[in-house]
């Protein structure tokens, strides 16, 4: 049986060099990421398969100058916004008002 021609994004079966296996410390806001897909699901804004359309349609630059912490996000947020859990606008409105705050924490308290 021939198979169709596979998407940018299916690497299955291609020579991609060795496997790290050192560990990898997570920042603060990959652990965030993570934390916050988990509460999408299960609160039943999305699935894993929703989440994985998110990740396949960003387009093959997309995918491959960001990060995989930045996909996720991108998912999550692409994935929420589909929801209705807020709109284009109220998204906007609330990366001004965390911008507003500075760009450290010390600058947030002040």
């Amino acid at each position: 049986m021939e198979h169709p021609e596979r998407r940018w994004h299916d690497m299955g079966g291609d020579a991609a060099g060795p496997v790290p296996q050192d560990g990898h410390d997570f920042a603060i806001w990959e652990k965030r990421v993570d934390a916050l897909v988990i509460l999408g699901q299960g609160r039943g804004h999305f699935t894993v398969d929703g989440l994985r359309r998110a990740l396949e349609d960003m387009g093959q630059d997309a995918f491959e100058t960001m990060t995989y912490y930045e996909r996720w996000v991108a998912a999550l947020n692409q994935n929420l916004l589909e929801a209705g859990v807020y709109s284009v606008t109220e998204l906007g409105a609330k990366m001004e008002e965390v911008k507003a705050r500075g760009d450290t924490y010390g600058a947030a308290q002040s």
